[in-house]
C-alpha cells in the first residue's frame, strides 16, 4: 500500500494493484471565491498542486476508481468533473450518488456500510463535520476504512473527533489513521474539522496507530498550520506516530 498526498484531502492511494483517487479538488491556486463567513476573502485553493499539468493528466489516466467522502468543493470541484471521463467508477456515500450521476457520471456506487472492491474491503463510517447549527448545515459527511491482505486504513474525511470516530477505531483496529485537520472554522461556531485538541484526542485512543495529519494550507478557512501542528505533536511526544506530510509527499509505504 503506497499514499500520496496531493493537496487538502486530495489524496493517491494504491492497493492491491488498484489506485484511488481520494476526494480529488484538481482547480489550480486561486480558481474559486473564498469560502463566505469565514473572514477573509482568500481565494481557494490557497496553495498550488505539486505537480504540473501533464503529471496530473498521467495520474488520472492511470486512476481506476475516485473515492469520495463529501461534495463539499474542496473535496470534489467543478475541474475535477471536467478532467474525469464520465464512465470513472465513483465510490461514495449514498446521500450523494444522485447528485453525481446529475453531473453525467455512469458508474457510480454507493457504499451503503460495506463494499468488496477488486478485493478490497471498504467500510463506510459516519463523523460530524463540525458542531451545533453549523454541524447540521454542512450536511452528511463519511470516511472510510479500506482493508486488504490484514491492513487496515482509516480515511476519517471531513469530521472532528466525535462518539463516531471512537466507534471506528474500536471496530477496526487501524494501522494507519488519515485525518482532516487545520481546525478549519466560520467566523462564528466550533472547528468543522479537526484540531490539535482533537487530533491528540485520536493519538490518545488508539496508541498503536500511526496518525496522519492532511487538509492543511489549503483553504481559506483553516487555521492551524502545519509547523503549528507538528510543533504541538512534539510538545505531546507524539513526533514518532503523528505525521505532518507536505503536499506531493508519499507518507504511506
Amino acid at each position: 500500500m503506497t499514499l500520496r498526498l496531493l493537496r487538502n484531502a486530495t489524496q493517491w492511494l494504491t492497493l492491491n494493484g488498484k489506485h484511488l483517487l481520494v476526494d480529488p479538488m484538481l482547480a489550480p491556486k486561486g480558481t474559486y471565491p473564498a469560502f463566505p463567513g469565514t473572514g477573509n476573502d482568500i481565494p481557494n485553493p490557497t496553495a498550488g498542486l505539486p505537480i504540473d499539468a501533464a503529471a496530473l493528466d498521467s495520474l488520472l489516466q492511470q486512476t481506476d476508481a475516485v473515492l469520495l467522502t463529501h461534495l463539499h468543493l474542496d473535496h470534489w470541484d467543478t475541474v475535477a468533473k471536467e478532467k474525469l471521463r464520465k464512465e470513472m467508477p465513483i465510490l461514495c456515500q449514498p446521500a450523494d450518488a444522485g447528485v453525481i450521476r446529475q453531473s453525467g457520471f455512469t458508474n457510480v456506487t454507493a457504499v451503503d456500510d460495506r463494499l468488496d472492491w477488486e478485493g478490497i474491503s471498504l467500510y463506510r463510517t459516519g463523523g460530524h463535520h463540525g458542531t451545533g447549527e453549523i454541524g447540521e448545515r454542512m450536511g452528511v459527511v463519511s470516511g472510510y476504512v479500506l482493508a486488504y491482505g490484514g491492513q487496515r486504513l482509516y480515511i476519517a474525511g471531513d469530521t472532528i473527533w466525535c462518539d463516531e470516530v471512537k466507534q471506528v477505531l474500536d471496530e477496526h483496529l487501524p494501522q494507519q489513521i488519515v485525518v482532516n485537520g487545520g481546525g478549519a472554522r466560520f467566523e462564528t461556531g466550533d472547528p468543522i474539522v479537526m484540531d490539535i485538541k482533537d487530533i491528540r484526542s485520536v493519538c490518545a485512543y488508539a496508541p498503536e496507530a500511526q496518525v496522519y495529519v492532511v487538509h492543511l494550507e489549503s483553504v481559506n478557512h483553516s487555521r492551524e498550520s502545519r509547523t503549528a501542528i507538528r510543533t504541538a505533536m512534539a510538545e505531546a511526544g507524539l513526533s514518532q506516530r503523528c505525521h505532518v506530510p507536505e503536499d506531493g509527499e508519499v507518507f504511506i509505504v
